[in-house]
């Protein structure tokens, strides 16, 4: 990994950008760099940063949408739509200190991680609401697609595909994101003591049933008895947001549904949305220094990795993401579940190898945008 203070190319411009990469030398891409250390690039011989691409382009609140430059800061954004009534609806986390990084996470690195927060069981992912973009391949040709320009001049949906890409195909220079009128009431069950086998039939009872579960979670109890909870035993929790009467309508009726799950109580306003940032940034993880991993199984599953796994464990989205502290590599225990597994802090391979027809094609698209790995090269084991 390059010294980011050294070497850094801070393009002011789209423009800027295409001649950087035309150049041909293999660059790091970076944002704000929260994430840098996750599938670390090698052989770059510079590094790109985004940080001076910050401008908000447009933001049309009646219209439910937002244009900025894929360097603007996620914080900066939620204080603007906030103003207005309005969110991020797939709550992208903040990871800079979970991952023990200083900078800032922008809204680019979020797309391109296609990060999404406990929302995602309700909202659906980063990429559902990644409107349109501007982006320069690693063939050094500026190219737009949906958003304001209805144009897609390669036959891919670029949005989709740019998502989770991890910035190995294209550099974003600016996005275009649907924003959701933010919500009037938020309420948070509370269920004490259960195991994660009980707490995953729990959570899975709640997404079933008529309520509009909008972030189910369960912090078993070594992972609830740290900071900033300090909780005496295991805690899950399920979120409803809306108007105040169908918010009390819903949580009355799920709490009736569950009460086979023992006492209950609520979290409400202030101390459920302090909750639930705490779960979207893993802030019971912060300080341990074991290898981390970010598995993503089906939610009825999840609660099988804590079991199959050793380590200590948060079960978000009702189980199908699980962030699991552990010294062990659960990658076989994760794909015999039907999932995968990402190591987002330690050493070892980060993503998850491919094999067989998906590596074959991820390998033609790779060729298609960046045919010479000008782009992070390495970073999700390609050149």
């Amino acid at each position: 990994m390059l010294d980011v203070a050294a070497r850094t190319e801070t393009p002011k411009t789209a423009a800027e950008v295409v001649e950087l990469v035309a150049e041909g030398r293999p660059l790091e891409i970076v944002g704000g760099g929260t994430k840098r250390g996750i599938g670390a690039v090698a052989g770059a011989d510079a590094v790109l940063s985004l940080a001076g691409l910050t401008r908000v382009i447009d933001y049309a609140p009646e219209e439910l949408v937002l244009t900025a430059q894929a360097g603007v800061k996620l914080a900066t954004l939620e204080k603007l739509v906030a103003a207005q009534g309005q969110m991020l609806p797939f709550e992208p986390p903040h990871l800079g200190r979970l991952l023990g990084a200083k900078g800032q996470p922008t809204l680019g690195g979020a797309l391109a991680a296609n990060l999404s927060g406990p929302r995602r069981i309700r909202a659906g992912a980063a990429r559902d609401h990644f409107l349109g973009l501007e982006a320069v391949t690693g063939r050094g040709e500026l190219v737009k697609a949906g958003g304001r320009v209805v144009k897609n001049v390669t036959g891919y949906d670029l949005c989709k595909l740019m998502a989770g890409s991890w910035g190995t195909l294209a550099v974003l220079t600016e996005v275009t994101i649907k924003v959701l009128p933010a919500a009037r009431t938020e309420l948070t069950l509370l269920f004490f003591g259960l195991d994660d086998r009980r707490a995953g039939e729990a959570m899975t009872r709640a997404l079933h049933a008529p309520a509009e579960v909008s972030g189910a979670a369960h912090l078993p109890a070594a992972t609830a008895a740290r900071a900033p909870l300090k909780g005496e035993m295991a805690v899950t929790a399920l979120r409803l947001e809306g108007f105040a009467a169908s918010v009390a309508a819903r949580a009355e009726h799920l709490a009736m549904a569950l009460k086979d799950f023992g006492r209950v109580e609520q979290l409400d306003g202030p101390l459920s949305r302090d909750f639930w940032a705490q779960v979207r940034d893993v802030e019971a993880l912060w300080k341990d220094p074991r290898p981390l991993w970010r598995i993503s199984v089906p939610p009825a599953a999840g609660w099988r990795v804590g079991e199959a796994a050793a380590g200590e464990a948060l079960y978000d989205w009702g189980g199908g993401l699980v962030w699991l502290l552990s010294e062990d590599n659960p990658r076989a225990a994760v794909r015999a579940l039907g999932g995968h597994a990402t190591l987002y802090r330690g050493e070892g391979l980060a993503f998850e190898p491919l094999d067989g027809p998906l590596k074959a094609l991820t390998a033609r698209v790779k060729a298609a945008f960046d045919p010479n790995g000008v782009l992070n090269p390495g970073r999700m084991g390609a050149s």
